[in-house]
């Protein structure tokens, strides 16, 4: 068994996995939206690792898989995966709290809507707190019509929550990119990267 498969006898599915240089978690499969292009609907997983969970890891199992690994070697650890990681906002905090004590660059990959899924909490200051120093934003689309046909949000107000999250976590000095797919028809690219521009973000098409 690969290191980076370690945790497949606790689970169906994969906690971590290595590319680009980085150490991915895949610490859920839920998530607020139900996008047209997800590669859950046509795949089991990505780089050969099967990220289908049978069930969520604890953020005790999560770290001691972390802990079994030369963490110093990534670049960066990022929450990303099969699910949306704010799903499990107070997981991703805990982690990244234990992460930022390693002193590891923590990374977020986010669909931007955590702050409706828990809205008695400071969403983006809490992640700033626990030492998260840069987060990826799926923008998507230009408009709030075209975001709703494409990510089936579990949330009528998920385009704004998108915005205000890539707006406070610039403010608070958290590295900040937005992000589009760049194979999707009907997309004004140019008009998605000046949103992210304008709010002090980086943009990346994917």
């Amino acid at each position: 068994m690969s290191e980076t498969n370690t945790g497949i006898d606790m689970f169906h599915g994969t906690i971590s996995y290595e590319a680009h240089g980085n150490l991915y978690l895949n610490i859920t499969n839920q998530c607020s939206a139900n996008c047209t292009f997800c590669l859950r609907d046509y795949s089991d997983g990505v780089y050969g690792y099967n990220l289908r969970l049978s069930r969520e890891p604890t953020e005790e199992e999560i770290i001691r898989e972390l802990e079994n690994k030369d963490l110093s070697k990534y670049k960066e650890i990022v929450f990303t995966g099969f699910g949306e990681p704010t799903c499990r906002f107070k997981i991703v905090l805990g982690v990244t709290r234990w992460l930022h004590k390693k002193n590891c660059r923590v990374r977020l990959d986010t669909n931007g809507h955590a702050k409706l899924m828990f809205p008695e909490m400071n969403v983006v200051q809490e992640l700033k707190s626990a030492g998260l120093e840069s987060v990826s934003v799926s923008l998507n689309a230009e408009s709030k019509q075209k975001y709703n046909a494409l990510c089936k949000p579990a949330y009528e107000n998920a385009y704004e929550s998108v915005l205000e999250f890539t707006k406070k976590a610039v403010e608070l000095g958290i590295r900040t990119q937005m992000t589009v797919v760049g194979s999707l028809p009907g997309i004004d690219i140019k008009a998605c990267e000046k949103i992210a521009t304008d709010m002090g973000a980086t943009f990346r098409v994917r």
